[in-house]
């Protein structure tokens, strides 16, 4: 089986079950090494050091699964393969489930699998990475503030907005997924 990997047209040859770690490793590389774009964090390090902290500010005393949910979650809705490789990877690393990672996506099919405060945060984390599609509806940011006190509300929507930006960083940069520096 061969898959292509991003707009650098990596191929990827792998087993019918999975890609070992080396070839893995071998088309990250290979796709990192094609990379055009400018490395962020070097050529903006005020911009860079500032977002850092804006994100760190965002999730100080937001449970570390429920900053990953809202990680992953507008990640998907903007299409970032690296910021969802690495938060997928942290969800895990904090104790988040296999199934739960597979659902983020399709939340409200699923919601038997997240609490009743997940989802109005996923709703919120929704809402404001679309929000060009009419804003932030007042059911939405309702539901949250059932579930969330101002400083918790206040944070989750700084936590999206950072991710967002994190998300437009990586999309205009082409970071490749895997290649993680943390």
């Amino acid at each position: 089986m061969t898959t292509t990997h991003n707009a650098t047209a990596v191929t990827l040859a792998t087993t019918p079950d999975t890609a070992s770690d080396e070839a893995v490793a071998a088309a990250v590389a290979r796709a990192e090494a094609a990379r055009d774009r400018l490395d962020f964090a070097k050529s903006a390090r005020a911009a860079y050091r500032a977002l850092i902290d804006f994100d760190a500010a965002a999730r100080e005393g937001l449970a570390p699964t429920l900053v990953e949910l809202i990680q992953i979650r507008a990640s998907l809705l903007n299409n970032c393969a690296y910021c969802l490789h690495m938060h997928t990877n942290d969800a895990r690393k904090a104790g988040e489930s296999e199934d739960r990672l597979h659902l983020v996506a399709v939340w409200r099919e699923a919601r038997h699998f997240f609490t009743a405060r997940e989802q109005a945060d996923l709703a919120l984390t929704e809402a404001l990475t679309l929000v060009s599609d009419g804003g932030v509806p007042d059911a939405v940011y309702t539901e949250a503030a059932a579930h969330f006190d101002d400083a918790e509300l206040a944070r989750l929507i700084a936590l999206v907005c950072a991710i967002n930006t994190w998300n437009r960083v990586a999309l205009a940069t082409r970071k490749v997924a895997g290649t993680d520096e943390r």
